[in-house]
């Protein structure tokens, strides 16, 4: 069914509410409303059509990977903060069973294979692949105002990786540390990088600006809203929202690396998705390179000024304004950390976090365009 129209977004709602929620609460009796709600998201994502059957007619049959892509939304959207924990639910609750697709006559798969079809779709970036679909069909051809650029914290349960380039390259200026500690010898050369990380990247394509991103497990510090310094181990999740609370792209790198190394290759995947006019940041992201970078792809740029010791830049009225939209990436950010698995990450690296986080990013941007669109 083509859900880009209204009317037939609507009408699609109509089928929901009137036909399959009627005849499951006929089967299985009376149904939840966070229930009612994972069904109207399932069918907004429709995951299982990104899903590829790996069987090819030999050997054991193998679980329906839709069934399982099913069962990982609905770990993100009711909240469930372990694997085992979604399968004692799915044991219990035949409504939730029949709505991820798993027949009732059948056993379900053990925690292994749930785990092995986790792995197989942080291979795949399958959430990465549904998100990107979702945000082109239903605000790809929208205009928006504002999106919002921020990175927030992740906590992992992983031991930090000691001597990565994540944190060599910490710093905003550019300057490389040396890995060795006190001064160099007499007869010793050590070459510093001049050129700043955001100035390397204008001259890069998107490919080689997210190879070079460090993704690592490490130990990242910044400021919080009061003014304090909060550390921790793990990783930082890059987000650009738009003004209606919809997550456009995300981007994962370890903990020590600043934001604004994030800001362009950001700026480039949402501009393949939509159609923006201001990009809001805030202090962390000050450079003339980024109000450059913002101008050549004809947004405006609306950056908090870093005084860095000097005298700190106002905004004018009007821009000042329009800086309070940046309130929605911390909603976003929120969200995505109290109700869709943000903080309880139990997988370990990179491309599993990137997994987990990207499915409570996925249902957060559902129920978004829900209360948007309808």
């Amino acid at each position: 069914m083509n859900a880009t129209r209204r009317d037939l977004i609507l009408q699609r709602w109509h089928v929901i509410q009137h036909e399959v929620l009627p005849e499951l609460k006929q089967d299985l009796g009376q149904t939840t409303p966070k229930l009612e709600r994972l069904i109207h998201l399932l069918e907004w994502v429709r995951i299982e059509e990104f899903v590829a059957s790996s069987w090819c007619g030999v050997g054991r049959r193998p679980h329906d990977r839709a069934w399982l892509a099913n069962a990982f939304v609905a770990k993100a959207a009711l909240g469930l903060t372990t694997t085992a924990a979604l399968i004692e639910r799915l044991m219990i609750d035949r409504a939730l069973r029949r709505i991820c697709g798993f027949p009732l006559y059948r056993k379900l798969p053990s925690e292994a294979t749930f785990s092995r079809a986790f792995e197989e779709f942080a291979t795949t970036k399958l959430a990465e692949r549904v998100h990107e679909t979702l945000i082109k069909t239903h605000l790809g051809d929208q205009l928006i105002g504002h999106i919002s650029r921020d990175g927030t914290a992740i906590k992992a349960r992983e031991r930090p990786v000691r001597g990565t380039t994540a944190t060599a390259t910490n710093s905003m200026s550019g300057h490389t540390p040396c890995t060795k500690r006190g001064g160099p010898r007499r007869d010793e050369k050590r070459t510093v990088v001049t050129r700043s990380p955001i100035e390397r990247q204008r001259g890069q394509c998107l490919a080689e600006m997210l190879a070079e991103i460090p993704t690592a497990c490490d130990r990242g510090t910044k400021s919080n809203a009061q003014g304090y310094k909060v550390s921790w181990n793990g990783y930082k999740l890059h987000l650009d929202t738009a003004d209606c609370g919809v997550p456009i792209s995300a981007l994962l790198s370890a903990a020590s690396m600043h934001d604004s190394r994030a800001a362009i290759p950001l700026s480039l995947i949402s501009a393949e998705r939509v159609t923006n006019l201001y990009d809001v940041m805030d202090a962390a992201y000050c450079s003339l390179d980024l109000h450059e970078h913002c101008r050549s792809l004809n947004h405006v740029p609306l950056i908090d000024h870093n005084p860095r010791g000097g005298l700190k830049e106002s905004f004018d009225p009007a821009d000042a304004v329009r800086y309070n939209e940046r309130t929605v990436a911390e909603r976003s950010n929120a969200r995505l950390k109290d109700e869709f698995g943000g903080n309880q990450v139990r997988v370990q690296g990179a491309a599993k976090v990137m997994s987990h986080l990207m499915f409570g990013v996925l249902v957060l941007s559902a129920d978004q365009l829900m209360r948007l669109l309808l």
